[in-house]
């Protein structure tokens, strides 16, 4: 099943793509929960209602997909976890050291933008990366969870651009500030659940592009540790919650792993593909300049 968010008449709903048409689940199955989050809270037999309401759906609950407005699959998640030097391509091309356990941060919410919608370069530097990733979507939450079990946790899975401001990320305090500026990193456009995958998307090729232009290519499997693996080492830090985003870093290519970096300008527009999971789009633009209430 792929479930989505988007707008409706100025509100948000969540939906189930099926082809090019997109079921509203507040017409299909009203007594489900309203969001994605909350209807993964409400367990499989909720999913599973979800997925025979949307194939059952009369014709005033679809949608085309074309033209549909999206909006961040689960937009306030407990938290969103990033993790780095997790492909040891991508780890060699930056000249930084492996390590026995991933590199980690937290992104804030707003810093997420939904598919089709524009990344944007802040005022605070030029130096717009993009990064390829698979975002992995919590369903069932826990704690110490066993490497074994993990992938019973997980719901589903997106596609995810972790754009990185470079200038910070070099900082060696401020990587987690080079995460969260204003709408830079792109999620969607939908969650595709486990079921439909193979277990932690391995064999899945991961593609980024930017302006036609090949970067990134690289299969899940060669993440150095699986999902599997992260899911686990997370819930040892954390108590994990339906919702959660785990994005599972990305593999070599960045701009800034080049000699000569091309960092993202606007005009520029980034896709990232996941086989079996999905196309994120999203145009650069620059950030609009703050308003002087917004300076103070």
């Amino acid at each position: 099943m792929r479930l989505l968010s988007f707008e409706l008449n100025g509100a948000p709903v969540m939906g189930v793509r099926l082809d090019e048409e997109v079921v509203d689940l507040s017409v299909a199955a009203p007594d489900l929960p309203r969001d994605i989050r909350a209807l993964l809270a409400a367990g499989p037999e909720a999913l599973a209602a979800a997925e025979r309401a949307a194939e059952a759906a009369p014709g005033h609950a679809r949608h085309p997909l074309q033209g549909l407005r999206h909006l961040v699959p689960i937009p306030r998640p407990d938290k969103i976890i990033g993790l780095g030097k997790t492909y040891m391509k991508h780890v060699a091309e930056m000249k930084a050291e492996a390590s026995s356990f991933p590199g980690m941060f937290l992104r804030v919410p707003d810093s997420l933008v939904a598919h089709n919608m524009p990344i944007w370069r802040p005022e605070a530097s030029d130096t717009l990366d993009y990064e390829g990733e698979l975002m992995v979507v919590i369903g069932r939450g826990g704690r110490m969870i066993s490497r074994e079990n993990a992938l019973e946790h997980v719901a589903g899975y997106a596609c995810h651009n972790d754009g990185s401001v470079r200038a910070y990320n070099y900082i060696p305090s401020a990587v987690t500030a080079g995460k969260n500026f204003l709408n830079t990193g792109g999620f969607g456009p939908e969650i595709v659940t486990a079921d439909e995958l193979p277990p932690g998307c391995k064999g899945l090729r991961l593609t980024t592009h930017v302006n036609g232009d090949l970067r990134q290519s690289a299969d899940i499997a060669e993440l150095h540790w699986d999902v599997a693996h992260l899911v686990h080492l997370m819930s040892t830090i954390f108590t994990l919650y339906p919702g959660d985003l785990i994005a599972t870093g990305t593999p070599s290519g960045c701009a800034a792993g080049s000699a000569n970096p091309q960092w993202l300008v606007p005009g520029d527009v980034v896709r990232v593909e996941i086989e079996g999971v999905g196309v994120l789009v999203n145009p650069i633009a620059d950030a609009p300049k703050a308003a002087p209430d917004d300076r103070s």
